[in-house]
């Protein structure tokens, strides 16, 4: 079947997420046959490197063969069975090895399929907690501003993204977002840590009048991902920990993007040396294989919980939670971490990619270059109202995968990249630019 017929096939039949359908009637959908690496393939045979991870899900290439051989033995041994009343190995396991890896205590992990159900899960136990603690008026929730944290109707609530949002409004539960730390926003002259420090003392104050209504305060740590991969200072989380504990908010880091490795640090949580009461962990989490979340939270939110009554338990589920494939993906993941020493490799390649983005960094179309571990991003400055799209396809004509988030252009790609994918990566994109 060729690339074209395929193509047109899907765009009758499939509606395609985040995309306006009639786009695709002058910008053909790609047809990918396979993936080797950082290399994805078209029916054409032509190659295309995702500098994305394919929406940031996958880590260690595309069909990496330890990963297969570990699914290809599960298949073997179960592929899946409900949690609710049963166990198995691979849950199990992975349990195990997420409360050793993560930061503090959390050791209980409750699973569901994608990050906005982790979202789901974390938001829902906040409020349910404080419920069982007899906290009863503690049902609020605050967020950052320009926060994202998924797209069904709870997790919208706590998202500041005016295009997912304003549709839905008249559905959604109203929640406070407090000032970024989004170290763009500073005044010429400012510090990153001390435009972050003052966006922390707004929250302290807002807390200090608010806290009895407040269940929970929700954010992405260190880089705020959809609205244009916002970094800021890890001192704002120190200080946002040390607030919530003062005024007994619960804390939830959504790591959901920037977990396992994104940011330099296995968990981005680790760069301030906080602990959350709850993380939310996807994408990355299987390698990029199935989809899989998990919340982690502390023995204190799980004892609020433990109780004689059925009616007392956290009675939330999902039909895959915990699926035996997908934990054993995550497991062969996490192999795959200590197999390449992974965190370290990766501090080597940000370093050379950044040696190379001096061009970059002095194009005269870009503003605002930043870095945080694995994730690079820039503005371009164009009067281009579809610059999304035309990057997309100018991006495509060059044989990479990167779509913009508005005018941001940003790299994350697989841990795998060498040098050489990375030289051509920054080459073909200084190429792109010289056409604004």
């Amino acid at each position: 079947m060729s690339d074209k017929n395929l193509s047109k096939r899907s765009q009758q039949v499939v509606w395609h997420p985040c995309s306006q359908m009639k786009q695709h009637e002058n910008l053909p959908l790609i047809s990918i046959v396979r993936g080797h690496g950082v290399w994805l393939y078209d029916a054409d045979g032509n190659r295309y490197l995702d500098a994305i991870s394919s929406w940031w899900v996958n880590l260690f290439g595309h069909c990496h063969p330890y990963i297969n051989h570990a699914l290809n033995d599960q298949l073997g041994k179960l592929e899946h069975v409900m949690l609710a009343g049963l166990t198995h190995e691979p849950v199990v396991l992975l349990s195990e090895r997420l409360s050793k890896l993560t930061p503090g205590d959390l050791g209980h992990c409750f699973y569901a399929s994608d990050g906005a159900s982790a979202t789901e899960i974390a938001l829902k136990m906040s409020f349910h907690y404080w419920q069982q603690c007899g906290l009863t008026s503690k049902t609020d929730f605050i967020s950052l501003q320009n926060g994202y944290h998924g797209e069904t109707l709870g997790a919208l609530s706590v998202t500041d993204v005016a295009l997912f949002k304003q549709t839905y409004a008249p559905l959604l539960r109203h929640s406070q977002h407090m000032p970024s730390p989004d170290w763009r926003y500073a005044p010429q002259g400012e510090s990153a840590e001390n435009y972050a420090l003052g966006a922390a003392h707004e929250l302290e104050n807002y807390l200090a009048e608010h806290h009895a209504h407040t269940a929970a305060l929700i954010l992405e740590p260190l880089v705020q991902g959809a609205t244009g991969m916002a970094m800021y200072h890890p001192v704002y989380l120190q200080r946002a920990r040390e607030i919530c504990n003062q005024y007994q908010v619960l804390l939830i880091a959504d790591e959901i993007a920037v977990g396992f490795g994104r940011t330099g640090t296995m968990f981005a949580c680790e760069q301030a040396s906080i602990t959350p009461d709850f993380l939310c962990l996807s994408k990355g989490l299987s390698g990029g294989y199935l989809p899989l979340s998990v919340v982690l939270t502390t023995p204190t939110v799980f004892q609020a919980f433990y109780h004689d009554k059925t009616s007392q338990a956290f009675l939330h589920s999902h039909s895959h939670s915990g699926n035996a494939l997908a934990c054993r993906a995550a497991l062969a993941t996490l192999d795959l971490f200590e197999q390449n020493n992974a965190i370290e490799t990766n501090r080597s390649k940000t370093n050379y990619l950044n040696q190379l983005s001096h061009p970059l960094q002095s194009h005269p179309k870009v503003k605002n270059f930043r870095n945080c571990g694995m994730i690079w991003a820039f503005e371009v400055i164009t009067d281009d109202t579809a610059f999304t799209n035309t990057f997309f396809k100018k991006a495509l004509e060059k044989k990479l995968l990167l779509r913009p988030l508005g005018n941001t252009v940003y790299f994350m790609p697989p841990y795998i990249i060498n040098e050489e994918e990375m030289d051509w990566l920054v080459k073909s994109v200084v190429h792109i630019l010289d056409t604004f």
